[in-house]
């Protein structure tokens, strides 16, 4: 309530939020614009027998716009993967790790560079999607496309034309809302869309009770468990390794002549975040997508050993968690660039040589908390699918759809209290009178 309060009395965070909700209103309407030239109810049905495959995640990132082909069909996807492929070639290629040491200047040319890259994947699955579904009827036999041509241009051309639109359109809205309201736009528009599942999984729970499927009680049960469940990746996500640091005695007069200035390095307990299941997941699902496509027999045994309720998978996709999660670690974080910079500031970790023996020390407690860490997200992306498929539990959120949700929510509610606290201290230096001294000599 506190939150709250301050909220109300900042009026520049209260318009940040305005704006932020406003934009995501505009995105949730464009969501049920569909494209032009599809039979919507085709499409849907299409789409929904295909819940298991890829398209049942693609279509929960972009918010249900997938199973109803809207504008927005490839949601803000491609516009994410380009991010993720520049942050990964960041690291290979030296004249993009030039560019991140620049700054400001460095930043936003490789911001340039990915909407590039995010036009180019959106006209590429454009196309591919259009001509699938050319290809494809719906379950019950009716065509998804309704004329081969819209208005004086063919289909595809109109699709390709659309869903890359529609694309650049979220992109834009993610820049704005990053850069004049509150949060990650990107991660605010992916958590719009699987946070407007809660209302139905909601509802399906009261019909089950409302029907005498489920007991109330069992019901009030599976939500405190739920509660838990966000409780305990609540705290996973927040933990982390601090690592001490000293930093070398400066000449200081007065009585803090003797003290050394104290720091630590944060690692946190999941270091690579939503990247290593989005990744595992993708790659098993892929092969059941096609096979449902393609009538090669080593391809349809692909897909029964590879069913989502087998063991099979499980033991996959918990392996390629863990590869995913130290490799992405590997790129992304660079002990021996750590070491170098805390040699150049004067910093130390206390009982440890400076120089390689820190970058080896630093590297074996990232290795250790990444075993943590791979072991936390194994649990909570295998979890609900056992909960469901073993008990009968209605766990509506995959794993990595709920580590999104708590990740976005944590993230934007921890720039709200960074506004707050800042308006705090405008508020108590805006009374105050600051004079110079003059010195005379």
């Amino acid at each position: 309530m506190s939150a709250i309060e301050s909220i109300s009395k900042n009026s520049e965070l209260r318009k940040r939020i305005l704006f932020t909700l406003a934009m995501l209103a505009i995105y949730r309407i464009g969501v049920h614009i569909p494209t032009p030239g599809v039979d919507s109810s085709a499409v849907l049905s299409f789409f929904q027998a295909q819940s298991r495959g890829i398209f049942g995640l693609f279509d929960t990132f972009s918010g249900g716009a997938l199973s109803q082909f809207s504008i927005f069909a490839l949601g803000i996807m491609p516009y994410i993967s380009a991010s993720i492929i520049f942050q990964l070639l960041t690291s290979a290629i030296p004249y993009l790790e030039q560019l991140k040491k620049e700054g400001e200047q460095g930043r936003r040319k490789i911001n340039q560079y990915t909407r590039y890259a995010t036009v180019a994947l959106a006209l590429v699955q454009g196309y591919g999607i259009s001509t699938f579904l050319m290809n494809q009827p719906s379950p019950d036999g009716r065509p998804l496309v309704i004329s081969p041509t819209v208005g004086f241009l063919p289909f595809q051309v109109m699709t390709v034309i659309t869903l890359t639109a529609g694309t650049c359109f979220i992109m834009w809205l993610g820049e704005q809302i990053t850069e004049r309201g509150i949060g990650n736009g990107s991660s605010l528009i992916i958590f719009t869309g699987i946070a407007a599942a809660i209302p139905a999984g909601a509802k399906q729970i009261f019909e089950l009770v409302s029907h005498g499927e489920m007991r109330f009680l069992v019901a009030l049960l599976l939500v405190a468990f739920m509660i838990a469940v966000i409780a305990g990746v609540i705290f996973m996500e927040v933990a982390q390794r601090r690592v001490p640091i000293q930093y070398s005695q400066r000449p200081q007069m007065g009585p803090q002549a003797m003290s050394a200035p104290q720091s630590h390095l944060p690692i946190k307990i999941n270091f690579s975040g939503v990247i290593p299941p989005i990744f595992a997941s993708s790659l098993l699902m892929f092969p059941a997508t096609m096979a449902q496509f393609v009538q090669t027999p080593w391809i349809r045994a692909m897909q029964d050993s590879l069913n989502p309720n087998g063991v099979l998978f499980n033991i996959l996709f918990v392996a390629l968690i863990v590869f995913f999660a130290f490799f992405y670690t590997e790129i992304v974080f660079n002990p021996n660039e750590v070491s170098d910079n805390l040699k150049k500031y004067g910093g130390f970790i206390p009982g440890v040589r400076a120089g390689k023996s820190t970058s080896e020390y630093i590297q074996r407690v990232l290795d250790r908390v990444n075993v943590l860490g791979c072991i936390y997200l194994c649990t909570v992306c295998v979890l609900p699918g056992i909960l469901t498929n073993q008990f009968g539990i209605p766990f509506h959120f995959g794993g990595t759809s709920l580590l999104i949700l708590v990740g976005v929510a944590l993230d934007t509610a921890q720039q709200i209290q960074s506004h707050v606290i800042t308006q705090k201290y405008e508020g108590f230096l805006k009374g105050a009178k600051v004079r110079s001294r003059r010195v005379q000599f």
